[in-house]
């Protein structure tokens, strides 16, 4: 696939480089890790990019600290190799915790969502086919590295029916002011049921440098990403009677059958990122000026593009409907987008802060080659135009507040055209508490899949004219010692989802959303109890937009030291997890949406078991999740698909 081919030909450069660029390393102590060493990570005079050979010496002092993470907003955190609670909640494939999703019985498939979060919209909107985003890594999503040692890490996890999920990372710096990443995250997974195989990839690379006295700053990355599934439909009705009269015959999953044969869709994506900035004034040129400092120019470059398709041999009208096919060779939708950003930055005391004055150019494209049905009354194959857009950035701190601000708006009639604001004011009270405010206000255009949809199924083709979508959300986070708590609270005008017949609709009144969620841990000497609720109400449009009313997860787990010396730290306990009864979404494999339906509530309780442990900077975990499933009677819930009048359940 294009993942492995770029990740060998990266592999291939980044060993080059190595051997033009090495680094002689005269290593005086060995490394240790502990709170008291100094940072120190002293570089040679001949400290270079150009020169052949960098000489770097690291004291002995080097400590945790020194290898540093960069999120897309420019935050730092460390690499973490620390055994804590809330890693065993991100040892997963998407490796975060997804307390408000509920997967699918195999690892690399789709995800039900049992809460929302709308205050990180994006300003534009995207292709959709949304259930094959879950594990997609959008630009914010990109970390980037400066470590003073060449850096790897690796995660290895199993899973059902020769399933693996392999995610590596190496890092390094060619000299202080430059560091390459390189990460590949591959998973391949049977699945228990029939049509149930996932293979996905995920290839990441990034570029970081900035010139000796930070003038110029040059941050970049590459992405390649595929999603392919087999998609079974769900179980047929006489597969489903045996399985839930526990027919001897049919214990073994394999055995079931199914409704979609050789049904399997395919989601793709690339995307090249560049971001740099010149800085004209610096802060040693306006040391008598403090009024104006640092005055940068930047720009950013974008280019990102998607592909969705779907493809089966052979044509299941009991379950899509009519079909009326063209034959065509290319069947794929595809998106790209274009981006270019121009700003200029500066530091002032009459702005209290960081303010950002930013202009972008933004080209779009999306639809398909030709038409795919033969009946189809579509009369245009792609949506395409371009839009500008003005905003800027501000962000200020006045003692312990801190504020930040990010508008955009995009002037005109097209289907980019909307607004953009989001602002944060935050509190922070040394290390006992922090508060902090959030607004966002978005008018966008729904997805381009809700626009315009091809398919050789008669039912599957549309041309909308829909409007944007206007979202407001109110947010409060309170973070201390005592207690973790949030508050969103949601309106959300011209919401777009796809009704029972499995087209897009656009809900004529108003959604209201409020959302509540807290975490409390209590220690008590060796042993823990972490408890995370989520209660949510919809008082306004509960009939197209669904969550159940209460969502809670308590973790009770010991933790120690083992063995002489201390070497191993242990993690062992039990994870419970329920959520109320609500009517979820049902998934449409040739959709790649979810879909309403009004047939089947669930709602039920699992139990985890996990024995974890660390030595030095290795974590173990062993896991058996749903404990409960083989002594206690089958829940059986909506979860795999419900496609028209048809409702298919699955095991969990």
């Amino acid at each position: 696939m294009m993942n492995k081919r770029h990740f060998f030909l990266l592999l291939f450069i980044l060993t080059w480089l190595n051997n033009t660029y090495s680094q002689i390393r005269e290593i005086k102590t060995e490394f240790k890790s502990t709170k008291n060493q100094s940072n120190t990570f002293n570089l040679s005079p001949n400290d270079s990019i150009i020169s052949g050979e960098t000489k770097v010496l690291l004291s002995g002092k080097t400590k945790y600290t020194d290898y540093k993470v960069f999120s897309h907003k420019r935050d730092t955190t460390y690499i973490d190799t620390t055994l804590t609670i809330q890693k065993e909640y991100k040892f997963n494939y998407l490796r975060r915790d997804n307390f408000e999703l509920l997967a699918f019985h195999n690892q690399g498939q789709t995800f039900n969502n049992l809460g929302y979060n709308f205050n990180n919209i994006k300003q534009f909107p995207d292709i959709g086919f949304t259930s094959k985003q879950f594990s997609y890594l959008d630009i914010e999503d990109i970390k980037y590295y400066e470590v003073p040692t060449p850096t790897s890490e690796i995660l290895y996890r199993t899973g059902l029916q020769q399933g693996q999920v392999l995610d590596a990372l190496f890092t390094l710096n060619f000299s202080k002011r430059l560091n390459v990443s390189l990460s590949y995250k591959g998973l391949r997974s049977l699945g228990a049921y029939r049509q149930s195989i996932a293979s996905n990839g995920n290839f990441r690379g990034t570029f970081h440098y900035r010139t000796q006295e930070n003038q110029y700053e040059v941050r970049a990355h590459i992405t390649s990403q595929d999603f392919f599934n087999e998609e079974s439909g769900g179980l047929t009705a006489g597969a489903l009677e045996n399985f839930v009269s526990e027919a001897p015959d049919f214990e073994n999953r394999a055995r079931l059958d199914v409704n979609l044969t050789d049904a399997e869709n395919q989601f793709d994506g690339s995307r090249v990122y560049f971001d740099h900035s010149f800085k004209l004034i610096s802060n040693k040129d306006s040391i008598h000026n403090k009024d104006f400092s640092n005055l940068k120019i930047g720009h950013i470059f974008t280019n990102e593009s998607k592909s969705y398709s779907f493809t089966q041999a052979t044509a299941t009208t009991a379950i899509f409907g009519n079909i009326n096919s063209t034959n065509a060779k290319n069947t794929e939708a595809t998106s790209k987008i274009t981006n270019n950003e121009f700003n200029l930055e500066f530091n002032s005391k009459y702005v209290l802060g960081k303010f950002k004055a930013k202009v972008n150019y933004t080209n779009y494209s999306y639809g398909y080659d030709t038409i795919l049905n033969s009946n189809s009354t579509i009369k245009k194959l792609k949506l395409e135009g371009n839009a500008f857009s003005i905003g800027a950035d501000w962000k200020a701190r006045i003692k312990n507040f801190y504020l930040n601000a990010d508008a955009s708006i995009t002037p005109g009639s097209g289907r980019l055209a909307g607004n953009y604001l989001k602002g944060e004011a935050a509190y922070k009270k040394d290390s006992l508490f922090t508060f902090k405010g959030s607004l966002l206000i978005s008018s966008k255009s729904s997805n381009f899949n809700t626009l315009l949809h091809q398919s050789s199924y008669d039912d599957y083709n549309w041309d909308n004219n829909f409007s944007n979508v206007n979202t407001r959300d109110l947010g409060f986070i309170f973070n201390s010692k005592w207690i973790n708590a949030g508050l969103n609270f949601t309106n959300i005008d011209n919401y777009t989802y796809f009704d029972e017949n499995n087209a897009p609709q656009q809900f004529t009144n108003q959604i209201t959303y409020l959302k509540v969620k807290a975490n409390r841990e209590f220690k008590y000497k060796k042993f823990g109890l972490d408890n995370t609720v989520m209660y949510q109400n919809v008082s306004s449009g509960s009939s197209v937009f669904r969550v159940p009313e209460i969502v809670t997860r308590n973790t009770l787990y010991y933790t120690d030291y083992w063995f002489k010396g201390k070497p191993m730290l242990v993690n062992i306990g039990a994870t419970f997890k329920y959520f109320t009864k609500y009517k979820a979404n049902a998934y449409n494999p040739l959709l790649a949406e979810f879909t309403l339906q009004n047939d089947e509530e669930i709602g039920f309780p699992t139990v985890d078991v996990f024995f974890n442990a660390q030595v030095r900077r290795t974590r173990l975990y062993l896991k058996v999740d749903n404990v409960t499933s083989s002594f206690t009677k089958k829940i059986i819930f909506l979860l795999l698909t419900t496609l028209i009048e048809t409702l298919q359940s699955v095991l969990v």
